[in-house]
């Protein structure tokens, strides 16, 4: 996050456009009466699973010192629920690290992840817009982290997957998918 020149926190480039464009946008399409109404995003969560975590220890912190330096903020542990024989999976193992992103983190996240990391994935034809969950939520899978400007190849010790969450206030799929329609989301045509 940058500074404007009297000290204060300037507010991320995406959140502006959509308070100034975005919402006024949503309430005509949907007739909205109130600003309230129009459906935004409450927060993102980053999760890289590991089930390589099980045989080395050491997936685990590079995983996690991936997603710290993706997000800029510090990773929680994620543990089994529950004991699975076949995977060799004991209740309480840890076997992935996530993030959730808030505020203006979770912007300028936003920003980046539509703007740079989604169209610098291989063979990009952009992402299917019918991962929503019923409820507004919006769920993409990245294959790599090396789409993130921030990581450096040289430092990687492998390369693995993430899933981004997108939890929105929307009431339907459809009102979500126009929110980030407009937010620049690159999903496929036709």
């Amino acid at each position: 996050m940058s500074e404007n020149g009297n000290g204060a926190v300037a507010m991320p480039r995406l959140k502006e456009q959509y308070r100034q464009e975005i919402v006024p946008a949503l309430m005509k399409e949907f007739s909205f009466r109130n600003v309230m109404q129009a459906p935004r995003i409450t927060k993102i969560s980053v999760n890289i699973g590991l089930g390589e975590a099980l045989q080395n220890a050491k997936a685990l912190e590079a995983a996690s010192e991936d997603l710290r330096t993706v997000t800029g903020q510090k990773p929680v542990i994620t543990k089994a629920r529950k004991s699975i024989a076949t995977y060799k999976l004991r209740e309480g193992q840890s076997i992935g690290v996530k993030v959730t992103l808030r505020g203006n983190r979770m912007w300028d996240f936003l920003d980046r992840l539509i703007n740079i990391v989604l169209p610098r994935q291989r063979d990009f034809q952009g992402i299917s817009p019918d991962s929503f969950d019923g409820r507004g939520n919006y769920s993409v899978g990245l294959r790599e982290q090396l789409g993130f400007p921030e990581i450096v190849y040289d430092k990687i010790d492998k390369v693995r997957g993430m899933e981004v969450t997108i939890v929105t206030s929307a009431q339907n799929d459809e009102e979500a998918r126009r929110l980030l329609a407009l937010l620049g989301m690159p999903f496929k045509r036709g």
